[in-house]
């Protein structure tokens, strides 16, 4: 068994482009990410790193966050077409899910047990950014008009809480879920003195890991943001991360400068992938 918290390249560098992004795993155990080889993929890695292209999205648009929807189809989030797209993982048939010109681009997104779709949506050269809420039907919601420029975003493992955190302004923020749907009691978790952030997840106990982008490793975050601690990467550039593996405990980082992925283990399973082999 692995060294908890150690992390070891599972990819070679240079086998993603630098819009490596929105890691997820399915079922068998594979993990996907966007933009294997060239921008506009979403390529598929085996538990041995092995990696290939799985889809080519239609052309013009590029994923950047992943979940998977209760019934096994993939979601992505399309940032040029301002859409959440849904993969057949049988057919890989690429369909709409959702589409809102509106936004600035929908970047990273997080899935609830309901199949509620919650989407950062930052605008980069504002500083700005806003999240959204993307019901069964399609239809897109805005929970929050008025942040910095969004990005990370989760739902806690008893699904109370949103998550929701800004790169630049180095904030994580706190919402209550309400269940109309709607948001409430926004509170700052933690707000970083330097480097940015990017794509986090949390565990089943709730604990919250965050990438910081610029300072190559992984915090790993209370429930009530205490950092607990940080693991090491070996890029500086990590974009996201997702929990996978046979028991939900191998975390895998994407790196932007190096274009490829790591991986380390933890003691817990995540709550994503937990939420998948559950249903």
């Amino acid at each position: 068994m692995s060294t908890l918290y150690v992390s070891s390249e599972l990819t070679p560098p240079g086998g993603f482009t630098a819009g490596i992004e929105g890691p997820a795993c399915d079922a068998d155990g594979m993990l996907y990410a966007v933009n294997y080889d060239h921008q506009g993929t979403i390529g598929r890695v085996t538990p041995d790193g092995e990696c290939s292209i799985f889809v080519e999205l239609p052309e013009g648009s590029i994923g950047n966050g992943i979940r998977f929807h209760s019934s096994g189809d993939m979601l992505v989030a399309d940032y040029t077409g301002h859409n959440i797209l849904r993969i057949d993982m049988q057919s890989r048939a690429i369909s709409v899910y959702a589409h809102e010109q509106t936004m600035n681009q929908p970047n990273d997104i997080a899935i609830a047990a309901d199949d509620t779709v919650y989407a950062s949506d930052p605008n980069w050269a504002e500083s700005t950014g806003q999240i959204w809420r993307i019901d069964g039907d399609g239809q897109a919601h805005v929970l929050d008009p008025d942040m910095g420029t969004t990005n990370g975003i989760e739902v806690s493992p008893d699904e109370k809480t949103l998550y929701v955190n800004e790169s630049v302004q180095r904030s994580v923020w706190a919402y209550d879920l309400l269940p109309d749907g709607t948001v409430a009691n926004k509170r700052l978790l933690i707000q970083f003195p330097d480097f940015n952030m990017d794509g986090m997840r949390c565990d089943i106990d709730g604990n919250i890991y965050i990438t910081r982008h610029g300072k190559g490793t992984v915090a790993k975050l209370s429930p009530e943001g205490e950092v607990l601690l940080e693991i090491a990467l070996h890029g500086r550039d990590p974009s996201n991360i997702a929990f996978g593996g046979e028991d939900g405990c191998t975390c895998y980082v994407m790196l932007q400068e190096r274009g490829n992925v790591e991986t380390f283990r933890t003691e817990r399973p995540g709550r994503s992938w937990h939420l998948f082999h559950s249903t």
